[in-house]
């Protein structure tokens, strides 16, 4: 590739994350609650392509008195429906819902969100993947104070051999809600894996809300949580992942088991990987 073509690429990627981070520092919250577990991979869902997941995460150790009106997190069941479909070979759109189950408060619907997301083209052949996402959404009161949040995440992945590294150094910010006055806020999460066998892959997943950048909140008040996942990689059309997870840190609720199942539907010509 030609050297200056390559600069120029890069030039404009970086502009483009700058940009996003500016616009979205005018408009953070805690980490979305425990609905949606997952390090995202920078690869996005091919054209014509529809990918249908069910995110199940249970608490048994968590929260267990009502704060500021918001329900405990102790022994909650969250069924999380994402549907994710691509639009180009850089580019898709995901759409949440998400669903709480817990003892004296039966079913419920928590809220709603929207995630397009873009990514470096194959063409472009940087050494590692790319992608932005930017995620914009409605939690109800009852499960979150901070009722209107957006994210800026930025994803980098690479394979080395057997071992997989991702990177998510997330931006957040609240439109409606107590947080509104705290600026942009940092919650990271990252993911190693090592592949056991073509089928078998394990690892650890990490998962953080520091707070506020520029001040961010003591180890005490931080949300910290380390995640020890397997994923099934039985067929490219499935996504199998499930995993334990602890908080370390007095805010973050102790015990989580999570699983994701997602299935991929092709809508049109067969791609190579059905």
């Amino acid at each position: 590739m030609d050297l200056l073509l390559w600069y120029r690429r890069l030039r404009m990627a970086i502009f483009l994350c700058c940009l996003g981070v500016i616009v979205c520092s005018n408009v953070c919250a805690h980490a979305q609650g425990n609905y949606e577990i997952q390090v995202y991979g920078a690869d996005t869902v091919p054209p014509k392509n529809l990918m249908v997941e069910v995110h199940s995460n249970f608490t048994p150790d968590g929260q267990i008195r009502t704060v500021d009106g918001v329900y405990p997190t102790n022994h909650q069941q969250h069924e999380t429906l994402e549907l994710t479909e691509g639009l180009t070979s850089w580019a898709e759109i995901g759409f949440y819902v998400f669903t709480s189950w817990q003892d004296g408060h039966g079913v419920q619907w928590v809220g709603d969100h929207i995630r397009p997301r873009v990514k470096v083209p194959d063409s472009w052949h940087w050494p590692v993947g790319v992608s932005l996402s930017t995620e914009i959404g409605y939690q109800r009161a009852a499960y979150s104070p901070d009722t209107w949040t957006w994210e800026l995440r930025p994803i980098i992945d690479k394979s080395i051999g057997r071992w997989y590294f991702a990177v998510n150094p997330a931006l957040e910010r609240t439109f409606h809600g107590p947080d509104v006055a705290l600026g942009l806020g940092f919650s990271p999460a990252a993911k190693v894996s090592y592949d056991f066998t073509r089928q078998v892959s394990a690892g650890f997943e990490y998962y953080a809300d520091y707070g506020r950048i520029g001040s961010f909140d003591s180890l005490h008040g931080q949300q910290q949580q380390i995640f020890a996942v397997t994923d099934l990689n039985v067929s490219p059309k499935w996504e199998i992942n499930f995993g334990v997870g602890i908080g370390p840190t007095a805010a973050t609720d102790h015990l989580i088991v999570k699983g994701i199942v997602g299935r991929r539907f092709n809508w049109g010509k067969q791609s190579k990987v059905d």
